[in-house]
């Protein structure tokens, strides 16, 4: 199920989804509270973001606009403003209301009937047993799946959720589908979030989801796993925990696709860029938040950029490689580098492809922002291509 381009009317019609769940599961006291205390930000934002944007993009030479800018459209240079503010200044309790299943489901199926579509050609349920929750979706349910992926969702590990990605991953079901798997299914993990609570619990909760994945696989060759941003630390996190566990090592996946991965938790070479949305100190405040009081930052479980054992990466590595997908004007690029490189030094297969200008998990809001059907499905297509080579 592929959607055009997200649209200003779509745009407002998240908005109406937020307010009611934003009353719902943060109350009115608090909401109306945290707005007092915002609004001379808010509205002095109604005038800079505007000026921003004019004073770049109209009135700065091309060459000396930022990379992001210069490539991007003027809906997608708007949104992606917005966005920067909005990690920078709003509390991630807001963010979690912002991205989750209350609003992200109303929402996707708002879009869908505006595509003239009532049900989803793809069929897909909730997961809760034995402590795995998540998304489950597959072509055919009666058939076993020749492929699997098992995503993790990003969010600084304080907000987001599978549900606001369902959009991204119906499509990337359906790709593998049109690649030529025959029955490719996809299981998109719900981990704790933190506050609620912090490192190891969302680890544990990783390895339990893939332990449930693995019990539907028959060859645990034909897992692909994946995750963006803070959903690729977990990832990461997780293949190098099976190293020390000999029940699992015999059973790594076959494929790893990172996108924009936050290698290392806390990083000097975690730096602000002119285009990207992230911010190097609001990235250090939700790494700490997840690490807790008791976890030293260094530690290789919980922030795997501080692993620089070749061994353990090269045990560490799925039998088919790893697809690192991240753009050049990212905060957290500095560190995908790095953690290339010394795969790359440990003699296991790495593809990675660094988008031009590109900024945070672009190969996800590109679905929604890019103006062209080639453009939203680029880094879909990257994806699956990779794992049609490498999973045959």
């Amino acid at each position: 199920m592929i959607l055009s381009q997200i649209s200003y009317l779509d745009c407002v019609a998240f908005l109406v989804f937020l307010a009611p769940q934003l009353l719902i599961h943060v109350g009115i006291i608090r909401t109306v509270s945290w707005l007092s205390g915002a609004l001379p930000s808010l509205l002095l934002q109604v005038f800079v973001i505007p000026y921003q944007f004019i004073q770049e993009r109209y009135m700065t030479p091309y060459e000396r606009r930022s990379p992001f800018v210069q490539r991007a459209t003027v809906f997608q240079d708007i949104v992606i403003r917005c966005v920067r503010y909005a990690f920078a200044f709003m509390p991630a309790w807001l963010g979690r209301v912002f991205f989750s299943k209350g609003v992200s489901l109303p929402f996707l199926r708002f879009r869908m009937l505006r595509h003239g579509i009532v049900t989803s050609p793809l069929r897909w349920h909730e997961i809760d047993r034995r402590g795995v929750r998540g998304i489950w979706i597959v072509h055919s349910q009666l058939e076993q799946p020749d492929v699997i992926v098992y995503y993790c969702h990003g969010g600084g590990f304080s907000m987001g959720s599978s549900y606001f990605y369902m959009e991204f991953l119906l499509a990337w079901v359906s790709l593998l589908r049109e690649a030529g798997f025959r029955n490719p299914a996809l299981f998109a993990l719900e981990y704790t979030l933190v506050p609620d609570a912090t490192y190891p619990t969302q680890l544990q909760e990783t390895l339990a989801g893939y332990e449930y994945v693995l019990s539907i696989a028959q060859d645990s060759s034909r897992i692909c796993v994946g995750g963006d941003s803070a959903g690729a630390t977990l990832m990461l996190s997780f293949l190098l925990y099976i190293t020390d566990h000999p029940e699992l090592r015999h059973q790594r996946p076959g494929l790893a696709i990172m996108i924009s991965p936050w290698v290392t938790i806390v990083s000097r070479n975690n730096r602000n860029t002119s285009s990207d949305f992230l911010s190097s100190n609001s990235l250090e405040v939700y790494g700490r938040q997840y690490l807790g009081s008791k976890v030293p930052a260094d530690d290789p479980l919980v922030s795997p950029g501080n692993c620089k054992d070749l061994t353990k990466w090269r045990d560490a590595s799925p039998e088919k490689g790893w697809l690192f997908l991240f753009g050049s004007e990212e905060v957290l690029g500095p560190e995908t580098r790095r953690l290339i490189s010394l795969l790359k030094s440990a003699n296991v297969q790495v593809e990675s492809e660094e988008e031009p200008g590109g900024i945070h998990a672009w190969p996800v809001a590109s679905l929604y922002l890019g103006e062209t059907k080639d453009e939203r499905l680029h880094g879909l297509r990257a994806i699956v291509k990779t794992t049609r080579n490498l999973l045959n």
